[in-house]
């Protein structure tokens, strides 16, 4: 199913709409792996990427520093080390737990990187989610004082996090094309925000032990139709913010242990000038909080992806207001993960 939705994401995209912007910024998808930095971070030592070689089957891998791929299914072979999860799922490794994060660990400390990365393409880290994707509103004072809905209802800061989803086909690859289907929406809207993945079944949660749940982070962009979410359905979020291919992750997993999560810098440009840019440690209510309101009374389990909420500088909030437009390069950024970049690419109005 993951694999058929983004063959459709790809093919029905307009290449005479985007084909000049994509060559030149070499963002095309079978391109990316020259496009993509590794930060040099103290403490980050694995960094799990969902991957293919050639357009093959998806595959766990790890990626170096120096910039250089650990096909894990490979090296595990190539050292009869029977792994405890299926190497071409990273729900399974994260279902999995300390047993397979310490062969992660061994592979990473001992085989030789497998392909440069720049020659596999990277797809979001978890390509195909089990359930949808929980994401917090309102997460950032200064995005909630920019908020037209909150400030037409004349709302206070909430006392509670304020919970929506994004559909599972909303998920996209951190290189890969964003559909832009101007009779669905032309209002389309950045949101960096910085992902948070569920490592084990967790319900009611105290804010004391909530990070014992969470398996690590990754960049996520909550790309919205403003005029959707606004204007359809009630005023309700939903469907505005499920867009097929509007929540492209990655470039990859960074384990929970090896980052701050208090202290991330989040920045989002659109070609190449700053929209947003604010720090982790500006959240209104902390991962810990999130967690623990989230898993009371509702259970969530491994591999779920909870977005932690956007910082100000969202474009329906400018004056005037600024909107994605095919050709466009959205760039989302967390300094201490790495950076994603996605191009939003005309479609036509197919019915499948």
């Amino acid at each position: 199913m993951a694999e058929s939705r983004r063959g459709f994401l790809r093919v029905a995209a307009s290449a005479a709409a985007a084909g000049s912007v994509l060559s030149s910024n070499a963002a095309r998808a079978d391109k990316v792996g020259a496009t993509v930095v590794v930060p040099k971070v103290t403490g980050v030592k694995h960094r799990l990427v969902t991957f293919s070689k050639d357009r093959g089957t998806l595959r766990i891998g790890l990626v170096t520093e120096a910039g250089k791929v650990i096909d894990v299914a490979a090296a595990a072979k190539g050292r009869g080390l029977r792994l405890q999860f299926d190497p071409a799922s990273m729900n399974a490794l994260i279902a999995s737990g300390d047993r397979g994060m310490k062969q992660i660990r061994l592979l990473a400390a001992e085989a030789d990187p497998t392909y440069a990365l720049a020659d596999v393409q990277l797809h979001a880290p978890i390509p195909d989610p089990k359930r949808n994707i929980y994401a917090v509103g309102w997460n950032y004072v200064e995005h909630f004082g920019e908020s037209e809905t909150a400030k037409a209802a004349k709302l206070d800061l909430p006392e509670h996090p304020v919970f929506f989803t994004k559909g599972t086909h909303s998920i996209n690859g951190p290189f890969d094309p964003i559909p832009f289907d101007k009779d669905v929406s032309d209002k389309i809207d950045w949101e960096g925000e910085l992902a948070v993945v569920i490592g084990k079944r967790a319900r009611n949660v105290p804010e004391s032990k909530a990070m014992d749940y969470v398996f690590g982070y990754a960049v996520f962009n909550d790309t919205t139709a403003r005029d959707v979410q606004s204007k359809k359905h009630g005023g309700q979020w939903f469907k505005g913010k499920s867009l097929d291919g509007h929540g492209p992750m990655g470039p990859w997993i960074i384990p929970a242990a090896e980052l701050d999560y208090d202290n991330l810098r989040l920045i989002t440009r659109v070609n190449g000038v700053i929209k947003q840019e604010a720090n982790t440690k500006q959240m209104y209510f902390k991962i810990p909080r999130i967690i623990a309101e989230l898993t009371n009374g509702l259970t969530l389990e491994p591999g779920d992806i909870i977005a932690t909420g956007t910082p100000s500088g969202v474009g329906n909030s400018r004056k005037p207001p600024e909107y994605l437009k095919p050709g466009d390069i959205m760039e989302t950024e967390i300094a201490e993960i790495g950076i994603i970049r996605n191009v939003i690419e005309k479609v036509d109005h197919v019915v499948i």
